[in-house]
């Protein structure tokens, strides 16, 4: 299988935004509160304490959000565009 410079450089993307996505996952905080924490009356969120985080976990949430858009887009590109390609070179 012979591959284009538009899908080298479509997986190479691809991989580099793959990479990125499973970082800021792992980066993001978790959303659920242990049962504990719920029993006990215990909140990130006393005294604004969570108000900190929470831009930051807002730019983490969009740069994910973004991420996966352009792996989106990108993957689309790299099956679509060689096979217009091909189509319009055969006939």
């Amino acid at each position: 299988m012979e591959f284009g410079a538009i899908q080298i450089i479509g997986g190479i993307i691809m991989l580099i935004c793959s990479v990125l996505i499973i970082v800021l996952t792992i980066m993001q905080e978790q959303k659920q509160q242990d049962m504990s924490s719920a029993l006990s009356g215990q909140s990130d969120n006393f005294f604004g304490k969570g108000d900190v985080s929470s831009s930051r976990e807002q730019a983490l949430a969009r740069l994910t959000k973004l991420l996966a858009i352009v792996f989106f887009v990108v993957t689309l590109a790299v099956n679509i565009i060689p096979a217009i390609i091909n189509r319009v070179s055969a006939s």
